[in-house]
């Protein structure tokens, strides 16, 4: 086995097909991050100007709000304590719909410098207003938000020209981006193939005993071995997040990986350090090729045990019927038979060297698996097998 290991490697043919397909998969990931980037500088474009309008005008209404109310502290006349406190009552509760709003609207209070604070009275001569959310890394990584599908909503166009352009960026991009996610998850399947054939050639004697040998348990342990190297690329993502974000533990940024992973994205834990951006559009986009590479290889082991049990469940049905006419429910005879009907069951299907079937192949199974059928109803016991008497004493005591 190793030997035809060692010729695939040593074959030239095989090398540069390998070498085309990863060629092939960095000039796409290439494409997909400058069509990324692009966008993200159109969004930016489009977005920016609204966006700084739109915030000034609610720290204007914010301050003033603010200044009004200090204002009705400092040039209060009325000595009534009852009446002033219900007059700063509704001053106050106008100035917490303004925090509101602000809030809601993305306003950062502590984007408000101290400097606008104590200068109460300039409030149109304001510097211009930070603005962080369509920054250059931000518009980037909503670019790769949109194309994933992911959409955390924590930012969105809301102008008609940045709507309409999402519309059709999304519409070219999305199938670009599941092209890339989908050429990346077969090159790394083909890798964790190569990794998983060399260690099984490689393991002690005494760890191969216990390694299955039948196709159907083999694609069970590349499936679970599949699953914990998602686990384990989740727990990486995961403690990178806690050592960036200050206010996350390891099972905020689990929570968040997995979300974004699997493209439910809630929106309800976003990273908000804008240096770590471009690295984790990164780490989706490979997190992603291999979450969409690890539900292929269960969808398919989950297919091939559905096939199987759709093929088998005419002559299962009828050697259930026959052993139970037969056996007349005693579970001693049933014992042997149900134990063949399983194998019957985990039975591969065969299979040609370079993986794929034909009808010829399919026939040979069915009738492979109808033999094993033939035998299992003709070895149950003759009709005029006397079923086992299972006698019941009562005993009454006089008492």
């Amino acid at each position: 086995m190793s030997s035809s290991s060692d010729k695939a490697m040593n074959n030239p043919k095989n090398n540069i097909s390998k070498l085309k397909s990863i060629t092939g998969s960095v000039g796409l990931l290439v494409t997909l991050m400058i069509y990324t980037a692009i966008g993200g500088l159109v969004f930016r474009q489009l977005e920016l100007p609204i966006e700084i309008v739109r915030l000034s005008r609610i720290r204007t209404i914010l301050l003033t709000q603010r200044n009004h109310f200090i204002n009705q502290i400092l040039n209060n006349t009325d000595l009534n304590i009852s009446t002033f406190a219900d007059k700063m009552q509704l001053e106050l509760r106008s100035y917490e719909i303004a925090m509101q709003e602000a809030t809601q609207g993305g306003f950062l209070i502590n984007s408000v410098d101290e400097s606008d604070l104590l200068n109460n009275q300039d409030i149109a001569n304001l510097p211009p207003v930070a603005i962080d959310r369509w920054s250059i890394i931000q518009a980037v990584f909503f670019a790769s938000t949109v194309l994933t599908t992911i959409g955390y909503g924590n930012v969105v166009p809301s102008s008609i020209w940045g709507r309409v352009f999402c519309i059709f960026f999304a519409f070219i991009g999305i199938p670009l981006t599941l092209t890339v996610i989908a050429h990346w998850g077969k090159l790394f399947a083909e890798i964790v193939s190569e990794i998983a054939n060399k260690i099984s050639e490689n393991l002690p004697s005494f760890i191969t005993q216990f390694y299955p040998h039948n196709t159907t348990g083999q694609r069970s342990l590349g499936a679970l071995a599949a699953i914990g190297l998602l686990f384990i690329y989740i727990s990486c993502g995961a403690t990178m997040f806690m050592l960036w974000e200050e206010d996350w533990n390891f099972f905020d940024g689990f929570y968040f990986c997995f979300v974004t992973m699997t493209t439910i994205g809630f929106g309800d834990l976003v990273p908000k350090k804008p240096k770590y951006m471009l690295f984790c559009t990164l780490y989706i986009l490979v997190g992603l090729a291999l979450t969409g590479t690890i539900i292929e290889l269960v969808r398919r082991q989950y297919a091939q045990s559905w096939r199987r049990l759709q093929a088998l469940r005419g002559p299962i049905a009828e050697v259930l019927r026959k052993i139970s006419e037969h056996a007349g429910g005693d579970i001693s005879i049933m014992q042997s038979d149900l134990r063949n009907l399983l194998t019957v069951i985990a039975m591969p299907k065969l299979k040609r060297k370079d993986g794929k079937n034909t009808d010829v192949e399919e026939k040979e199974w069915q009738e492979a698996v109808e033999a094993v059928l033939r035998n299992i109803t003709t070895s149950v016991p003759d009709k005029n097998y006397q079923k086992p008497i299972m006698q019941i004493v009562i005993y009454e005591s006089s008492v």
